[in-house]
This record gives structure tokens, sequence and C-alpha cells, in this order.
């Protein structure tokens, strides 16, 4: 037989061996993994606690770390420390309001003000914008009358808006015109950049924290506070030479000095209401 007519049989059995293989697939796609949020995802919190720890935040910390909590006039953005983003309940953020940093002093707040505080800070997005950012257009939305009476009744002992004394806050709205740093301001005057102790405006200028060192015999050192833990005091004594001393408990004495205590203590007594009413009073002292 010829080769001619094997020709078209052979074309056949190629094409019926082309109809019984297997079709070719293409290779499998792995799956898509889903992509891990960059930022911790958090359940709703108790508006209860949010608003409670508004409160607190507004008076301790909004002078420092600004009101949306992304950074103030001296201190840090909290919203996307990893201290915060790792916190739960207030377990972290309660470390260090109790023990303070550089620039920061220590809060003495029960475990449930330091939940409240934290609901607060984790109420804000981590990522993208959200209506913490929004500006209110003034922050002046306190009664004013109100906030004379509370003037008169806190504050008049250590200060007066008239006269030449000792604390006279006349013309303060003049000399610090944006009300939101007068609010800073009086809450903690000279926590301003660099935080407590840290440069002021001159507006705002405080003496500095002193302390006295009673040595055994009953010598004295006195000299502006550097720093000060259970173990060292450090000063700069008056002819600017730097002294440290071993502490040992009690020993030596120490006696500090702080122009700011009245206000540090104020402000665990401060309410929202009394914060807005005080400073729309203040913003007509001029």
């Amino acid at each position: 037989m010829s080769m001619k007519k094997w020709a078209p049989a052979a074309g056949v059995l190629a094409t019926l061996a082309l109809a019984q293989a297997p079709p070719i697939r293409p290779p499998a796609t792995p799956p898509v993994k889903a992509r891990p949020s960059a930022y911790p995802d958090r359940p709703p919190a108790d508006p209860a606690m949010v608003e409670r720890g508004k409160t607190a935040y507004s008076v301790n910390c909004a002078f420092c770390h600004g009101v949306d909590a992304r950074g103030g006039s001296g201190g840090p953005n909290l919203i996307r420390a990893e201290l915060v983003m790792n916190d739960k309940d207030g377990e972290l953020i309660g470390t260090v309001l109790r023990e303070g940093r550089e620039g920061m002093p220590k809060f003495d707040m029960p475990p449930p003000q330091t939940a409240d505080l934290a609901a607060f800070i984790h109420s804000f997005r981590v990522g993208g914008y959200d209506i913490s950012r929004m500006t209110p257009p003034s922050i002046v939305v306190g009664d004013a009358q109100a906030g004379a009476a509370y003037f008169t009744k806190t504050c008049a002992r250590c200060h007066s808006v008239s006269g030449s004394e000792k604390g006279n806050l006349t013309g303060i709205a003049t000399r610090i015109a944006d009300p939101k740093t007068l609010q800073q301001t009086w809450l903690m005057p000279g926590a301003g950049r660099g935080g407590f102790g840290g440069p002021q405006a001159p507006a705002a200028r405080v003496s500095p924290t002193t302390v006295t060192v009673t040595l055994a015999g009953g010598k004295t050192v006195e000299g502006r506070l550097v720093r000060i833990d259970d173990f060292f005091v450090a000063l700069t004594d008056s002819e600017g030479l730097p002294r440290t001393f071993t502490r040992n408990g009690e020993t030596p004495k120490v006696e500090i000095h702080d122009p700011l205590k009245p206000h540090r203590d104020l402000l665990a007594t401060y309410r929202d209401k009394d914060i807005h009413d005080l400073t729309a009073y203040l913003v007509t002292v001029k």
C-alpha cells in the first residue's frame, strides 16, 4: 500500500487522540491571604466610659498632647505610639501615668479612671482621617459669667485680674490672643514646648522648681532642681555649678519648691465645663 493511502488514516487517528486527551488546565492560583491590619481593630467602647475618659483627658493630657491626641505644644502624638497601640484597657497607659516620663509628671489615677482614659484615646481612628481631626471653629464655648464665678472661688486666692499684686492676670487675653494657647497656659503655666520645665512663652513664664538639700550637720544647699529619684538629687546652685547628692531614704532631707504645685493639684479637680467656662471668662480679660 502506498503512503498516499495511509495519510488520511493517520490524520484521523491523530484527531481521535487529541479529542480523547485531557484538557490542558492553567496552573492553580494560590488562595489570597487577607492582609492583616496595620493598626489594631477595637470593638466599640462603652459610650459612658469614653465620655468620662474625654473629661479626664481634657483636664490632664490635652494641654500637651492636643485635643485629638495627635500631639500638642509639648507632648508627642499618642494615636500611633507603639505603647498605645499595644494597650488593651489601660494596663500599659496606666504604667506611664503612674511612673511619668521625662517632661511629663506622674498622675495618680485609679484603675477605673485609667480604663476610661484609655477608652477615649482608643476611640480615635489610627489610620486615615476621622471626626477627631475636625478642628472646631472656636474652643470658646463656655459661659463667661460662670467662669468669672469659678475664678473668684478657685483662682482668686493666688491671682487677680486687677491691681499689681503677685499673680496679676490683667491683660492676659491681650498677651495671649489665641484662645487655645490661653487655655493650655492657665491649665499648666510653663508646660509649653519641651514639656514641664521646658522653654516657655514670655507671657507664661514661671519661676523654676527649686530644691533645698539639708546635709548632715545642718548645712543646706539650694538651687534649681535638675533631676530627682529615689537614689539621687541633682541641682544647679546659685553660681551655676552642678551638684549631685546620693539619697538613702530620708537622708539627706530634700525639700522641693514647685511654683506650679497649686496648678498640678487642681488638674484632678477640673470638670470639662469648668475648663470651658474659665476659658470663656479669661478671653475677656484684656
